[in-house]
Order: structure tokens, then sequence, then C-alpha cells
């Protein structure tokens, strides 16, 4: 098990340059230049200043270069500086040390996911089984109406009827931001209660489509599970029916759902650009949406190496979950 932990270690490295690397040319090859928005807002500005603005953030160079030069400053743990006005490090953008833990845009942005992806996990998983044991019943039937129904909402007009509905004609939940103006005068009780309202529509919009999907996965791979042998082997000793399921068969039917669990880890930032967008919400996607839109290349880089970091930890955490649902991938 250790030599194939190590093999899948060592496998990420060029992967992660390759990600890298194809991301910082497909940054470069989109039109327009960071020293466009300084120059064309500035009809003042002349030619010999705008090569100075380029000479100041490396963009004379070959991009070979630029990425070389990038490539070292990784190594380092140094992301480099921003290409905005403020010229701050790119780590204390995201990282945000002047502000509390919680309003920390990693912080929030992670949290948010990690509720949603357990929220997801809980419920559809349990979904999935009921519908694939209970096939073709009334249950079964409601279900895959309510997955086409979750499959077929945009989530940015789901979150829109929602701000809508809760927070506009009820009045019962906030539509924007993680806390409201008196927060700093609320009871710890209080405090709780706040940012636990703040965050009901934003994490109930990011886990609707994830419900939906999750559970038609879960169905399929447990009626395909339930169809083999040793399935009916184990009812032909007299097995509970609930020890048949959720002992023998869910182990194996949890194979294809352990691949999506890897997969949902990148989605930890790359999901969050809608709904941040929309519930205002100062995290990892609002800064992603920013700086692409800054054209800011430094922090659009830094903010793509931590989502390739993620996709190798989830592909890394889903072979770690086939080792424990399948041994024979451990005597492998």
């Amino acid at each position: 098990m250790t030599i194939y932990l190590l093999k899948r270690f060592l496998e990420m490295i060029p992967t992660f340059f390759g990600i890298t690397l194809l991301s910082f040319f497909i940054i470069h090859l989109a039109p327009g230049k960071p020293t466009d928005l300084l120059s064309e807002m500035n009809p003042k500005i002349t030619p010999e200043a705008r090569e100075k603005l380029e000479q100041l953030y490396g963009l004379d160079k070959p991009i070979a270069v630029q990425y070389g030069m990038w490539l070292k400053r990784v190594v380092k743990l140094d992301f480099g500086e921003s290409f905005s006005t403020d010229r701050r490090p790119v780590m204390e953008k995201i990282w945000d040390p002047e502000q509390p833990l919680l309003d920390r845009r990693l912080f929030v942005t992670f949290s948010i996911n990690v509720l949603s992806m357990l929220i997801i996990f809980l419920i559809a998983i349990p979904i999935g089984i009921s519908s694939a044991t209970h096939r073709y019943s009334l249950f079964d039937k409601i279900t895959t109406t309510s997955v086409f129904i979750g499959f077929a909402t945009p989530g940015f007009w789901l979150a829109l009827l929602l701000i809508m509905l809760f927070g506009l004609h009820l009045d019962w939940l906030p539509i924007s931001q993680l806390k409201s103006m008196d927060y700093d005068s609320l009871s710890m009780s209080g405090k709780i209660w706040d940012r636990t309202r703040h965050l009901i529509l934003p994490v109930f919009v990011s886990s609707f489509g994830g419900i939906a999907g999750l559970s038609r996965y879960m169905r399929s791979s447990m009626l395909e599970v339930i169809r083999q042998d040793y399935i009916t082997t184990a009812r032909a000793k007299g097995l509970p029916e609930t020890k048949v399921i959720y002992k023998h068969g869910l182990r194996n039917a949890l194979l294809p759902i352990i691949t999506l669990l890897g997969l949902s880890v990148p989605g930890l930032i790359g999901g969050s650009v809608i709904f941040e967008q929309i519930f205002g919400i100062p995290g990892m996607g609002a800064l992603f949406y920013m700086s692409v839109m800054m054209r800011d290349y430094p922090l659009v880089m830094a903010i793509l190496t931590i989502g390739a970091i993620l996709t190798l930890i989830g592909n890394l955490l889903a072979d770690i979950g086939y080792m424990f649902a399948d041994p024979r991938i451990r005597v492998k």
C-alpha cells in the first residue's frame, strides 16, 4: 500500500507542472493586458509610459521567460505581487490576515463548500440507496422527477428566486454578505445564529444540484451491485435485507461515488464564483472573478494553482478511498 501511494504521489508532480503550464499560457492568450485597464482609463498616458508599465509587470518578456520567472517564485512559495493598484503580495490578498479568521476569503469559501459537500453526501446517498432498493415505487418515481428538476434548474436562477421569496417577500433570511451590520454587538449565540441565517441560502444553492446528481449516481451504482451473485448468495443465507444492502452492497456501490468525491474537491473554489457573486460573499470565488476581470495574472495564477493542488489532493483521496473500499487494490 505504501508503494502504491508513493507512486501516486510521484505522478502528481509532473501533473501539477503541466496544469500550471497550460493555465499560464491560456491566461496570456486572452485578449488584453493588465496595463490596458490603466492606460485606457487615462487618455493622457503616453506610449512610453505604457511600455514602462509593461516592463514593471514583466510583460515585455516572452511568455516562456515569464513562466520560468513565475515558477522560480512559486518553488519558494512566493506568488509575487498583485497587478492591482495596491501592489499587495498575492498570498496576503488571498489569506487576508487583517480580517478575523471567520471572515477570511479562503476560510469563507472552504467552509461553505465543505458544508455543502457534507449535506450532499448525507442526503444523496440514502436517497440513492432507497431508490435502488425500491425500484419503480412511488418514492423512486418522486425522486427521479426531483432529480430531473434539479438538473434542469440553473443555480443562478434558483438563487434569485430564493432571494425574492425568503429575502424580499417573506423577509425571513438575509440575502447578502456573511453577517449583519450589528454583528459585533450580538452575544455569542446571536453571532452563531446570525452567521447561520446568512449561510442558509448560499449553502442550499450550492448543494441543490449536487444532491440531484449524486443521488442518481448512487441509484445506478446500487442497482448494478444488487444484481451481483454475492448479493443473491447473501440473501440465500437468510441475512436481513438491511445487512445485505448496507454491509455487502454499499461498500462496492460506493466506488463510483468515491471518484465523484475526489472530483468534488477542486470545486471548493471553482464552484463558488457564481453564488458568491449573487449573494455578495467575500470569498475566493469573488476574488477570482475580480482578478480575471482586472487581468491580474499573479492573482489568477495563484488561485488556479490552489485549484490544481486541490485537484491532485482529490485524486489522491479517491485512490485512498479505493483502497479501503476494495481490498484488491491494496494487494496490488
